[in-house]
């Protein structure tokens, strides 16, 4: 992504001229932000009259790669992420880091506060002028902390374990799992619904030591994955330190961080020339795999072990204490670490008692343990824009494991937000063992969730249920409103660190008359002493349409695809008017005069989409328009396609059409379609492919809507078009 602006503005840059920058946008699921922090960097830089290009780390894999002669004719590069990017390239350079949200919320202050960046690899540059010092190259939204990147990187690899082995789990206790006398459910030996669920049970296994290997990974790059991976294995198997339990996925944290600072630090180790082409995939990984597991078995498994023993003997003194308290504090230890120590003492605690014929404690326990996973999957569609689109779909298998008592269905949450997450886990926990305990539920299986009561193996299963819904509404409802509150306040320093960022980037800036910077592209400075941006909203303007790009490759191809496609008119060599001017060329022909309507009806959501599925089946390309409808909806269930700004691009990958075709819709009064900034969709476009056709060309029409929407003119323009035809010439520009 380069732009290279043919009239830079007068007073960009240095001495007037233009910068070359580089920079590199990632968000831990690469998807949405990754795109939207590339394209805002892109437009600011323009409007300030730059060169600019653009490398995304997304889902799919880098794109735009800059190369060692961008790098080496570059003047400073912006890194807008939130996980690990190797900076070793940039040596040399004025190197800015901050989060993926300053790309998108703040691009031109990056882009002025990247000229006093300090050089990475060498010595903290100040500003150019005489009035004081350079901006700070964290400031204003500052970079996300090693440990934090750290952290989602292992979460992220995690998810997929989490989510295969416990559903494949609940699959084969649902369909091969045969009910007892007892009210067990046994999956026979050697059957293939037993062989499915130990395949489940590996991605389980697994799911803990994935987790360390991978946050060592970002911290310690290739040499710490084995480290790390086999310190999370030990950790999890508490036989190896004489536990009965091992030290679960906090565990898995801990060894993952150990072993990836372990490698940096044997890294910096003075070794013998000949000996470090072997470092790397011999000695690093052998010293830092033996050290860690010793250090674990010997030094940390000691107090898991111990922790795990006088918790029992704790728990067996208080039999005979209320119900309602026993249940609170089994439910808290159930839902703190979810596999591990304190939540398999209080599990096989219960377990144990029901040879004794004391059931109830069994009940308190299982009443409990499918609270986290329920309660988070809850969360997650009770405040659907504070979770990524793999969170959401996490959250959505989160529930389904939570019904069949798999409490580790919310171990990728509590990962992730361990400060909001573990605390309204126990919470909800708390609450569902006391309400279980206050009526004297019990359990006659060392299992939870629903389906033991399904199964019959719960006394009392009215209140069971209560107690199952009451505590995984409290965790729903307190992880929210705790997500929120730290999103808040993530807001409001970014807002204070802003503001003290454009201070220093005046005082520090080009330096002009007594001490007062100069913003660039920002008008004029006045002063003594201090920077004032007189030019807020000037060229570029702060943030135009925070706009999710579906593939910037694509993007960025896609000019020469349709160029290509379209025939040039007569007289017309470029076939720009035929483009603009022929409603068959419009989105390569997806988008015709019979799909376009200047007024919506509907006033509501669903109601919208299904008037444009009926607009879509005048075109003879819908077989089914119920269907069409329905898949559709569905997506929007997953996350809502409202873009903000007034833009929604409802879409649906379905066979009900038997071609691409795309519609649009304009409403007059707005419609509530859930958009991030609160917006109503006044400019609706609605994208229907052939399930052979979701891949590429989904993502290249998503793509080019994208690139144009992101204009503000011409979203007037095509919200001020008098009639169809009017809209379809200026949706022609799109191309």
């Amino acid at each position: 992504m380069t732009t290279s602006p043919a009239d830079p503005t007068g007073d960009a840059g240095r001495g007037g001229q233009g910068l070359k920058l580089l920079a590199v946008t990632a968000c831990p699921t690469g998807i949405a932000h990754t795109y939207m922090a590339a394209e805002k960097l892109t437009q600011a830089a323009q409007a300030l009259g730059h060169e600019i290009k653009v490398e995304t780390q997304g889902s799919i894999g880098a794109e735009n790669v800059l190369s060692d002669n961008d790098v080496r004719e570059a003047d400073a590069v912006i890194i807008a992420a939130d996980k690990d990017v190797d900076r070793s390239r940039f040596a040399g350079k004025r190197v800015l880091s901050v989060g993926v949200a300053e790309g998108i919320r703040h691009p031109e202050q990056l882009i002025e506060r990247v000229r006093s960046a300090p050089v990475y690899g060498g010595t903290e540059a100040g500003g150019a002028g005489t009035g004081g010092g350079a901006a700070p190259a964290t400031g204003g939204g500052k970079e996300r902390s090693v440990g934090y990147k750290a952290l989602m990187n292992g979460v992220s690899y995690m998810i997929p374990f989490v989510v295969v082995g416990g559903l494949l789990i609940a699959v084969s206790l649902a369909i091969g799992g045969h009910p007892q006398a007892d009210g067990g459910l046994v999956i026979p030996d050697g059957s293939f619904w037993k062989h499915v669920n130990d395949i489940g049970v590996i991605g389980f296994t697994l799911m803990v030591p994935v987790l360390s290997g991978y946050i060592a990974y970002a911290i310690g790059d290739r040499p710490a994955l084995v480290p790390g991976m086999i310190g999370g294995w030990i950790a999890n198997t508490g036989a190896l330190y004489d536990s009965k339990a091992g030290a679960g996925f906090i565990g898995a944290i801990v060894t993952g961080f150990l072993a990836g600072y372990l490698v940096q630090w044997i890294k910096k180790v003075e070794v013998p020339k000949f000996v470090r082409p072997i470092m790397p995939i011999i000695v690093i990984p052998i010293v830092a795999t033996t050290a860690l597991g010793l250090f674990f078995i010997y030094v940390i498994g000691r107090p898991i072990s111990w922790v795990f023993t006088h918790l029992t003997g704790w728990l067996g003194g208080m039999t005979g204490s209320s119900a309602i308290l026993l249940g609170a504090i089994l439910g808290l230890m159930i839902a703190f670490d979810m596999g591990g120590p304190v939540n398999k003492t209080a599990f096989l605690f219960g377990a144990g008692l029901i040879a004794t014929s004391n059931m109830t404690v069994m009940g308190m326990c299982a009443a409990a343990i499918p609270v986290m996973p329920l309660g988070q999957g809850l969360a997650t569609l009770i405040r659907r824009r504070l979770y990524s689109e793999q969170e959401r779909e996490t959250g959505m298998a989160a529930l389904f494991m939570g019904l069949f008592g798999i409490s580790e269905g919310a171990i990728p949450f509590a990962a992730a937000r361990p400060a909001q997450v573990i605390p309204a886990n126990m919470l909800g926990g708390a609450v569902a063992g006391a309400v279980a305990g206050t009526a004297g539920v019990s359990d006659a299986v060392p299992h939870g969730g629903p389906i033991v009561a399904v199964l019959g193996a719960v006394g009392g299963v009215p209140v069971f249920f209560l107690a199952v819904l009451i505590g995984a509404g409290v965790t729903a409802l307190t992880t929210v409103a705790l997500v929120e509150a730290a999103e808040r306040r993530k807001g409001a320093a970014a807002s204070l660190s802003a503001v003290a960022a454009q201070a220093g980037v005046g005082v520090g800036g080009a330096g002009v008359g007594d001490g007062a910077g100069a913003v660039a592209g920002a008008g004029a400075v006045a002063g003594s002493g201090a920077g004032v941006d007189a030019g807020a909203g000037g060229a570029g303007g702060t943030a135009t349409a925070t706009l999710a790009r579906a593939s910037v490759a694509e993007a960025r191809t896609e000019e020469a695809r349709t160029e290509e496609k379209a025939p040039a008119g007569d007289g017309d060599p470029d076939g720009d008017k035929a483009a603009a001017g022929r409603g068959d060329r419009v989105l390569s022909g997806y988008l015709t005069e019979r799909t376009v309507t200047t007024q919506l009806a509907a006033d509501e959501k669903e109601a919208a989409i299904h008037e444009l599925a009926e607009l879509a089946a005048a075109t003879g390309k819908v077989a089914d328009v119920a269907e069409l409808v329905r898949v559709a909806l569905a997506r929007e269930a997953q996350g809502t396609t409202g873009l903000g700004e007034e833009i929604a691009i409802p879409h649906a990958k379905t066979d009900a059409v038997t071609a691409p075709v795309v519609c649009f819709a304009r409403s007059a009064d707005g419609i509530d379609w859930g958009s991030p900034d609160g917006t109503p969709a006044r400019l609706v476009f609605l994208i229907a492919v052939p399930e052979a056709a979701a891949g590429d060309e989904h993502l290249r029409i998503l793509a080019l809507l994208s690139r144009k929407l992101v204009d503000a003119d011409f979203r007037a323009r095509l919200q001020g078009a008098e009639d169809g035809a009017a809209i379809l010439r200026t949706l022609g520009e799109i191309h």
